[in-house]
């Protein structure tokens, strides 16, 4: 492993791949980190976390499958500890908004004799584009366990452009940045908002846990991530987390992209056309 690079945990996911083209641009060296990766890398097994932290001076934090559920604490508890102890001196962390879970993973962190910034992020917009919203959006209804509540939908090229910045600099350092889309929709809205961009009917249906759980499985998702997923949909999306915030605007020195680029964006890239053809 090459030393003073950068280490990217979940570094092929929607977040990491990001981060890790901007870090490269910007001619850092980047380490990838993940199941697939050699060597391995797997948040249940630790002897998997010394080859990848060897060396490393910053260290992206990405666990899978979410902060908020059981059992996260203690693990980032153990690698935030290797993490020090392999001479890390700055940690950047990916989080969740109005979880109580992911709190107590933001405090551990933030504990540690490193630097710390979380990034304490909205529902991402590519949720509908890169993630389980996908295949119902070419579908054309959108089914979810949720009503009226509202969600400022915070888009992920501005969580890596944020994070690329904080990997690389003290400016951050033991922040909380919470991250977060100019303005809330609710998810009728959003869905609104995809049609237009698509030139076509998208349509919102809220249905009950059972049936979200089923339908998820039914395309093809494990049925422990879907019942996470609609744990988290009982979990924060209650109203807390509707408020928006100006931390985008404070770190890049822009406004925070909207639903609406996003969508205008990702249907003219032809992502759901993509997508339509798959199998």
């Amino acid at each position: 492993m090459t030393a003073n690079s950068i280490l990217l945990t979940g570094g092929t996911g929607r977040t990491g791949r990001r981060i890790a083209d901007r870090l490269r641009a910007e001619g850092h060296s980047v380490r990838i980190a993940g199941r697939t990766t050699s060597p391995r890398f797997d948040w249940n097994e630790s002897t998997t976390w010394a080859p990848h932290l060897a060396g490393a001076t910053a260290v992206y934090l990405c666990f899978s499958p979410d902060l908020a559920l059981p059992g996260a604490d203690r693990i980032v508890a153990e690698f935030s500890a290797a993490a020090a102890a392999a001479g890390v001196s700055r940690l950047v962390l990916l989080s969740g908004r109005g979880e109580d879970g992911a709190k107590r993973c933001e405090d551990i962190a933030l504990a540690e004799e490193f630097d710390t910034t979380v990034l304490r992020c909205a529902w991402f917009a590519q949720n509908f584009s890169e993630h389980f919203l996908a295949e119902a959006v070419v579908r054309g209804h959108i089914e979810l366990p949720v009503t009226s509540v509202a969600e400022p939908f915070v888009d992920l090229d501005d969580v890596a452009d944020i994070a690329a910045r904080a990997l690389t600099t003290d400016r951050y350092a033991d922040e909380v940045l919470e991250l977060t889309g100019p303005r809330a929709l609710t998810f009728a809205e959003a869905t609104a908002v995809l049609g237009g961009a698509l030139g076509r009917n998208v349509t919102f249906e809220t249905v009950s846990t059972e049936r979200f759980v089923d339908g998820l499985v039914h395309n093809g998702m494990h049925r422990a991530e879907a019942e996470a997923i609609d744990w988290l949909f009982a979990e924060v999306l209650d109203g807390r987390n509707q408020a928006t915030t100006d931390a985008v605007q404070r770190v890049l020195g822009r406004p925070a992209r909207s639903f609406e680029d996003f969508a205008k964006r990702s249907a003219h890239a032809g992502i759901w056309n993509t997508l339509r053809r798959t199998p």
